[in-house]
């Protein structure tokens, strides 16, 4: 993994040779910092600028993918005429597409009573935030006490293992969150494979360049898919050798610093 920043120079060779541009981002602790809870994770005027910027530039196309909803997504980051990917790219919207996988709408019921049993079981829990997504679910524990955290995992698989030991979920951690998924084969780096051909599509690009950043377990799946020279991989946060990203920024003031740059490439 190296330094982006000191990658710079390759980076705008690799912008030069490509006809267009495709920045796609995960939302919560890549343009905004992580917090205490979900709603708290407010897009700055600054961020929110520098991305509507790159929108209206013909050589750019922006897109958020985030594990939030779809609905959440949009109204979280407000930018029009930019492409948007809910619970983890299982439903995307942007121009010339909307999409819902047909697999995952099958799991609505079943994630809509396990959110309400997760709500019953942790009721007494100081801290548990809870968001049933439609399409997925997540358990929030990052305002439960240390010593009550052990108590809350062990309440997410008691409940969730005998759906998952039937195939009815899939469960992954992230970051002081538990997910509880539909059991298909589809994550961020479908939804990053999904948006960048319509894309190429939609202006007939002969080389389009593909850059996504996040800070995640649930990026890594995008980070996968993409390699030099047609992508670029970025993970926000420390160095970490355990990602699959080619590249790091330390941080999202770092992320706006890069969106500066790009907004000054010609």
């Amino acid at each position: 993994m190296e330094y982006f920043f000191q990658a710079w120079q390759t980076f705008v060779d690799d912008f030069r040779a490509a006809s267009h541009l495709l920045l796609l981002s995960d939302y919560d602790g890549t343009l905004t910092p992580i917090v205490s809870r979900p709603e708290e994770a407010l897009l700055s005027p600054e961020m929110r600028e520098k991305l509507s910027t790159l929108a209206r530039k013909p050589a750019f196309t922006v897109g958020i993918i985030s594990g939030r909803s779809l609905a959440e997504t949009v109204s979280m980051v407000a930018i029009e005429g930019i492409y948007y990917a809910g619970n983890h790219g299982l439903e995307i919207e942007g121009p010339g597409i909307s999409y819902i996988n047909p697999q995952a709408e099958t799991a609505r019921a079943v994630i809509n009573d396990l959110a309400g049993r997760f709500a019953e079981a942790l009721a007494s829990v100081d801290g548990v935030i809870i968001q049933d997504k439609g399409l997925s679910l997540s358990v929030h524990y990052r305002l439960v006490k240390p010593e009550e955290e052990d108590s809350v995992a062990a309440t997410v698989d008691r409940l969730a293992q005998p759906l998952r030991d039937s195939g009815e979920i899939r469960v992954f951690a992230g970051k002081k969150v538990w997910e509880i998924r539909p059991p298909i084969d589809w994550d961020k780096g479908k939804a990053v494979q999904t948006v960048s051909q319509r894309i190429a599509t939609l202006h007939g690009v002969k080389r389009l360049l593909t850059v996504y950043m996040g800070d995640d377990t649930t990026d890594e799946d995008a980070f996968r898919v993409l390699h030099r020279p047609d992508g670029w991989s970025i993970f926000v946060g420390r160095e970490n050798s355990a990602s699959d990203a080619d590249y790091y920024l330390a941080s999202t003031s770092e992320v706006e610093d890069f969106l500066t740059r790009l907004i000054a490439l010609k």
